[in-house]
């Protein structure tokens, strides 16, 4: 845990404040209400993000923080993120960001790292580690290393072929006067990226590609840019629960992704407030 917050998992009032509005209201119906819940939407909210911050499985989440039971935790986290409430959340603090002027749409940059994971859902060999199942979380930030979007797939998947979907997956980020911004001016990729077909793309989007050529030698500067996305996953990778894939759910490991790029804006975001 950091020095300076031993408890990130703590919700401030601020956070909480444009989460609870995204949260959906519960129904109940009157002839089959159902069971009532005891514990209110932050105190789970906690609790979820104790699990991702410390990588502790469900069923030993300590009840004797006040969080509820892991499976609640889990339930609610997978309920929330059907209603859609992590995507809105990232594009609610993207948004701030650029009206606070922190977010550089000008070069974007993309790179897959690849997760651990075992006989789950959205897995496939791993060309990079002897043939073993595993993931792989394609991410896409802004010049400042500012998570923009990120997906999930099968380690067996061609870096490549996820350029396309990731842009798309970037949402409209409002924030200014005028159309929202959907679209970097250039993205910085490495050779993995390298294929004409998609660069033609790229162009016909209005984005300038800037990818390394296949067979060139190393030192080609990109480096000097593409440093923002390293960062990125390093800190996505620095949740424990996001180190190794854990989840046999697939919808449940993306509801972390999404929801650990939230913080990672929010951590800048309270920055630029200060």
């Amino acid at each position: 845990m950091s020095k300076r917050n031993p408890q990130p998992w703590l919700v401030d009032d601020e956070l909480w404040s444009r989460i609870e509005p995204l949260l959906p209201v519960p129904v109940r119906l009157h002839r089959h209400p159902g069971r009532k819940r005891v514990l209110d939407d932050r105190k789970v909210l906690r609790g979820i993000l104790f699990v991702l911050y410390t990588g502790i499985q469900w069923e030993w989440l300590p009840s004797e923080l006040g969080f509820g039971s892991g499976m609640t935790c889990r339930r609610r986290l997978r309920d929330w993120n059907n209603a859609g409430v992590w995507q809105r959340l990232h594009e609610v603090l993207p948004a701030e960001l650029r009206a606070a002027d922190r977010l550089d749409m000008s070069r974007a940059v993309i790179d897959s790292p690849h997760p651990g994971a075992q006989g789950r859902p959205k897995t496939g060999r791993s060309p990079v580690d002897r043939g073993r199942p595993g993931s792989k979380h394609h991410v896409i930030c802004d010049a400042t290393g500012i998570p923009l979007a990120v997906t999930l797939t099968g380690g067996n998947r061609n870096d490549v072929t996820q350029l396309i979907p990731l842009l798309a997956a970037i949402p409209p980020i409002r924030g200014k006067c005028g159309r929202p911004r959907q679209r970097p001016t250039e993205v910085y990729a490495d050779r993995g990226y390298d294929h004409d077909c998609y660069r033609r793309q790229l162009w016909a989007k209005g984005i300038k590609p800037v990818i390394a050529r296949r067979g060139t030698e190393h030192g080609s500067g990109l480096g000097t840019k593409r440093w923002a996305v390293e960062q990125t996953i390093a800190l996505l990778h620095w949740f424990g629960r996001l180190r190794i894939r854990w989840e046999h759910r697939d919808d449940i490991h993306e509801a972390f992704l999404k929801l650990a790029c939230s913080l990672i804006c929010w951590r800048r975001l309270r920055t630029a407030l200060r």
